[in-house]
C-alpha cells in the first residue's frame, strides 16, 4: 500500500478535520460515478480508512519510515514534475520561486501547499485559501488570508477595463409610427 499520507496529500502532522477534508475533496475528484477513477478511488479510501480511525494512524506512525523525499529535483521537464512549493519569501533560492513577488506572508505547514506561503498561493489557488480560511485548521490564518485575497482583487479591478457608456436611446413603447406622422 502506498503511504496514506501522500495518497490524501496531507502533511504527517495533519490534524483531522484536514485529513478528512482532503478525503472529501479527492473523493468528489475520483469517484467513479462521477467519472473518476475507480482504482484511484480504492487508495483514496484505503487510506483514510487508516488516517480516519486514531488506533489505526498511531499503529501506522509507529512503524518505521524509510527515509526518502518523494519532491521532484529542480530539473524537472514534465508539468507534473515541476511544482515546487516555497520554502519562505526571504529564503534566497538559484531558480525563482512561484509569486516572488507577493510572496510574503504566514508560511503554510501541512496538507498539499507546505511550505507555501499565502502570499504565493494567493496567485496559484485562491481557492483553497478561501476554503482554509473557512476550516478550523486555517482560522488562525483568516485575517492574513482575507487581506490576500482583496488585494489581488483590487489589483484585477485595476486592470479590468471601464465599460463602455451605452450609445442605446431610450424607446418608448407607447410610441408608435403611425402616432410619430400626427
Amino acid at each position: 500500500m502506498n503511504d496514506p499520507y501522500e495518497v490524501l496529500q496531507v502533511h504527517r502532522r495533519a490534524e483531522p478535520e484536514v485529513i478528512r477534508a482532503a478525503f472529501r475533496a479527492l473523493a468528489r475528484k475520483y469517484h467513479p460515478d462521477f467519472g473518476g477513477d475507480a482504482h484511484r478511488m480504492v487508495e483514496i479510501t484505503e487510506a483514510y480508512a487508516v488516517l480516519g480511525n486514531v488506533d489505526k494512524r498511531a499503529h501506522f506512525d509507529a512503524q518505521p519510515v524509510a527515509p526518502q523525499d518523494p519532491r521532484p529535483t529542480p530539473q524537472a521537464t514534465s508539468p507534473q514534475e515541476a511544482w515546487r512549493p516555497i520554502r519562505t519569501a526571504t529564503t534566497p533560492s538559484s531558480q525563482p520561486a512561484w509569486g516572488t513577488a507577493s510572496g510574503a506572508g504566514s508560511t503554510i505547514d501541512f496538507g498539499r501547499y507546505t511550505g507555501w506561503t499565502v502570499g504565493a498561493l494567493v496567485d496559484h489557488d485562491p481557492d483553497y485559501l478561501e476554503w482554509l480560511a473557512r476550516t478550523p485548521v486555517g482560522r488562525r490564518l483568516t485575517a492574513e488570508i482575507e487581506q490576500a485575497l482583496g488585494r489581488r482583487a483590487a489589483q484585477s479591478a485595476a486592470l479590468r477595463p471601464a465599460p463602455k457608456p451605452s450609445r442605446r436611446s431610450f424607446i418608448r413603447p407607447w410610441a408608435t409610427a403611425g402616432s410619430a406622422a400626427r
